[in-house]
């Protein structure tokens, strides 16, 4: 199999990498700049358009993980364009070049998330669900639909839902260790709030089933079968690194700190179900919380 994928120096991107290359695939690195450690890479500028067609000749999948970071830097008008655009704009191009082929992939795997829907309080969500309010929702309805021209030239489209992904080497989880590890440790703000999440091993797991399963197209909910609460999640990481977890982060504080991303990610509360995985025969290897943080940690 001949997979090419943008985004591949990122968390998923890169663990992707490792494990598809690992089973004898040949991947191929969609990158802006050229790497000394990529053995194979195409480069193109998303924003410019410039993209070598006959490069894309070939491949049998894509998985396309590019993406401006939601969680660096606070929001500001700029950044917040720089979020849609990088999505939306860039998934189009992408999606125009490989319609454009004699010969195109049989399945272009997307990037998107669980924002989508929104703050849903503890509605019980599944890939049928409508989408939901605020910014994150909107850019997540405009980024799926960015795919609808390679959609339209007959290539199975998958729509990745990630949830919040775990993993020591990225992303939240070593955000959280160091006030945890001091004692420091504690809910945010009312602690209702659901938080959808997924070890690093089943986002890379479930990404190649959806791509090895033809019968998979559209969104999918790349999250755990059990999902937790702020508090639960807070008091199982402290559980498992033997710290107390007393000092909570009111909600006005969490605001101050992080302004409008506080409202759409870290207060919203997201309770969805990986309804298409777990349909389709996917078998998590952490469905549980505690045992996926004493793996991870």
């Amino acid at each position: 199999m001949k997979v090419l994928i943008s985004g591949a120096t990122g968390l998923i991107g890169s663990s992707l990498e490792t494990r598809l290359s690992g089973q004898g695939m040949q991947v191929i690195r969609l990158a802006r700049a050229k790497a000394a450690d990529a053995p194979s890479q195409i480069l193109w500028n998303p924003v410019a358009r410039i993209l070598d067609m006959k490069s894309l000749e070939g491949l049998d999948a894509v998985v396309h993980l590019a993406g401006d970071p939601i969680a660096q830097g606070r929001w500001n008008p700029e950044k917040k364009a720089r979020i849609r655009d990088s999505r939306v704009k860039g998934t189009r191009f992408l999606a125009e070049s490989l319609a454009g082929l004699a010969n195109p992939p049989k399945v272009l795997a997307c990037a998107s998330a669980i924002g989508i829907y929104g703050n849903r309080s503890e509605d019980l969500l599944t890939e049928e669900s409508r989408p939901g309010t605020g910014f994150l929702a909107e850019v997540g309805q405009e980024w799926e639909k960015a795919c609808e021209p390679a959609a339209q030239r007959e290539i199975r489209v998958v729509n990745l839902r990630f949830g919040v992904v775990l993993s020591p080497k990225g992303g939240a989880l070593p955000m959280m260790l160091p006030p945890f590890r001091l004692g420091l440790g504690g809910i945010l703000g009312t602690g209702r709030q659901w938080m959808s999440w997924i070890s690093i091993e089943d986002v890379t797991g479930a990404i190649q089933h959806a791509l090895n399963d033809s019968g998979i197209r559209g969104p999918v909910n790349v999250v755990s079968p059990n999902p937790v609460t702020n508090r639960e999640f807070t008091q199982t990481l402290g559980r498992v690194l033997r710290r107390p977890t007393v000092f909570p982060v009111p909600a006005f504080a969490v605001r101050l700190l992080f302004g409008e991303l506080a409202d759409e990610a870290l207060l919203a509360s997201t309770r969805v179900e990986p309804k298409r995985l777990q349909a389709t025969g996917y078998r998590f290897k952490h469905p549980e919380l505690e045992a996926a943080l004493r793996e991870l940690l």
